[in-house]
């Protein structure tokens, strides 16, 4: 759990987690300065705060990092703002433990439950706009790359050297195109979603930036897949 001024939602979050079959929690603060931390500890799981602010992609490194060193064979991204219910964990661990899918996305507007859950409707055309294109250029089809909530394999993460892409929020994209670049195979499960008043939320310029770097990425790799087609 990438952690950032979490300490109103993780403890809803945390309890909501299916522990018959999750074997080890473990959230990364981002240097909050609420009692997230404290928090997090009085839970029973395992906390680790980062020194100094890494941004989103960078905290996300670490946390995937963790559960690498771990042992976990399915590494669950779950965000402890309770944005995302932790009921859908045996869902996504069940699509990755057939071992025919290596990267799940849960997805908020595969359902009719995005807007009805509070997602504001300028995100809500942003998040549509920019999936259609992205399908074009990925030459997949997902109802949503823009989730935070996400499965990986250890196969996955272990041909995949994340440590090198940006810290900011495209992190989870460059993540989904290394997967795809690698024969990767990805799905997703619907996923209803809360916008409440302590769940966080992406500021508009940063919102802005992160959408102009889905375009910059998403067309370098349909002229990647262009170029492997006629080289094929």
């Amino acid at each position: 759990m990438p952690a950032y001024w979490a300490e109103k939602t993780v403890a809803k979050t945390v309890g909501d987690i299916p522990r018959e079959i999750v074997d080890d929690v473990i959230l990364v603060d981002d240097c909050s300065k609420d009692g997230t931390v404290e928090k997090a500890r009085s839970l029973g799981i395992q906390v680790h705060r980062n020194e100094t602010n890494l941004n989103y992609g960078g905290n996300v490194k670490r946390c995937l990092q963790f559960g690498l060193d771990a042992g976990a064979d399915i590494i669950i991204l779950l965000h402890p703002d309770y944005q995302y219910t932790p009921k859908l964990i045996p869902s996504m661990t069940a699509m990755l433990a057939t071992e025919f899918y290596d990267l799940c996305l849960a997805s908020r507007t595969s359902g009719r439950g995005a807007l009805s859950g509070g997602m504001p409707v300028w995100r809500y055309l942003a998040n549509w706009g920019l999936t259609n294109i992205m399908d074009v250029c990925l030459g997949t089809y997902h109802t949503e790359y823009h989730t935070g909530y996400r499965a990986y394999s250890r196969k996955l993460l272990e041909a995949t050297p994340f440590h090198e892409f940006r810290n900011d929020f495209i992190f989870d994209n460059e993540m989904f195109v290394a997967a795809l670049r690698g024969g990767f195979r990805t799905c997703e499960v619907t996923c209803p979603t809360s916008y409440e008043e302590d769940a966080s939320s992406i500021p508009f310029k940063k919102a802005l930036i992160y959408g102009l770097q889905c375009l910059r990425l998403s067309s370098t790799h349909f002229l990647w897949r262009l170029a492997n087609k006629r080289s094929k």
